[in-house]
């Protein structure tokens, strides 16, 4: 069995490369394929024939989409658009990875009265234009493809990439203090953990919407917090709120992801986010030693 595995050269891609190991994956970097590019596109799954494809391929930075919405459309919707429409005429699954940004982030409410995370039925209402490209890609995928799995996680984080982790890591040490916002609520995600639940989704042949995050949510300053706490850091971490950064683009406030479908499709739970932060760490520190 081929799969192909754009993104290959981000946190998740080199995870998935890892994680898809014993099915020998074709990984590609943008430099190698663009799914921006339509006829390059095609031109890789004819030459692949591949019987899965991920695309672990985004444009994530959020307020260089709020500044170039054709960029983050071309890249975010019309790439898994061309992949959708090339693995439907050559027989191909498709696995796409979007986000938590395609909600509004006023939270949603269970029976309790008490705050819930998204699920996947609940109605998008993307603020920014980073949401809004990667609201279009699933919608495109759903429409032309019927065997697609849409896999919407959150926050994410690896030991071979640029993320929240990293940065307060390397702020902490060389700073020794930090301010992070604490109004902003989400689903910490661990690409090991994430990458190792969809291989086993795309096992499952389940196809569909999901949910994968790690267990439990947080705010931005309790996970700096965590990963101070666990890196045996001293920082001076202050809390702050979102209208002191004055970014471009508008963050949703509460984008926690709901488990349930993921759990009842034998996919999940994955470990809690402090568990794969703590594995998370543990691989820098072996990386860097």
């Amino acid at each position: 069995m081929t799969v192909l595995i754009t993104g290959a050269g981000g946190q998740l891609g080199k995870d998935l490369l890892d994680a898809f190991a014993e099915h020998h994956p074709v990984g590609r970097t943008r430099a190698q394929l663009d799914v921006g590019d339509e006829a390059a596109v095609w031109a890789a799954v004819e030459e692949l024939r591949p019987a899965i494809v991920i695309n672990a391929a985004a444009w994530t930075d959020v307020d260089g989409c709020e500044g170039d919405p054709a960029r983050a459309h071309r890249a975010n919707a019309l790439g898994p658009w061309w992949l959708a429409r090339a693995c439907r005429a050559l027989g191909g699954t498709l696995v796409t990875v979007s986000t938590d940004y395609v909600f509004d982030g006023d939270a949603p409410t269970g029976p309790d009265g008490h705050r819930r995370g998204w699920s996947e039925f609940d109605a998008l209402a993307p603020i920014n234009a980073y949401g809004r490209s990667k609201a279009a890609g699933e919608q495109l995928v759903r429409e032309t493809l019927p065997d697609h799995h849409i896999v919407r996680t959150a926050w994410v984080a690896g030991a071979r990439g640029g993320n929240f982790v990293r940065t307060m890591l390397r702020v902490g040490r060389e700073r020794g203090r930090v301010a992070v916002v604490d109004d902003q609520h989400g689903s910490p995600t661990f690409t090991r953990d994430l990458a190792d639940a969809i291989r086993r989704l795309v096992v499952s042949g389940r196809h569909g919407t999901v949910n994968i995050t790690n267990q439990g949510w947080c705010s931005w300053f309790e996970l700096a917090a965590a990963t101070f706490e666990l890196a045996d850091l001293d920082v001076e971490l202050t809390p702050q709120p979102s209208s002191a950064l004055d970014r471009p683009a508008p963050r949703p406030a509460w984008s926690v992801l709901e488990g349930t479908h993921a759990e009842a499709m034998g996919i999940g739970p994955l470990p809690h986010w402090r568990e794969g932060l703590r594995a998370l760490l543990r691989e820098l520190d072996a990386s860097t030693s």
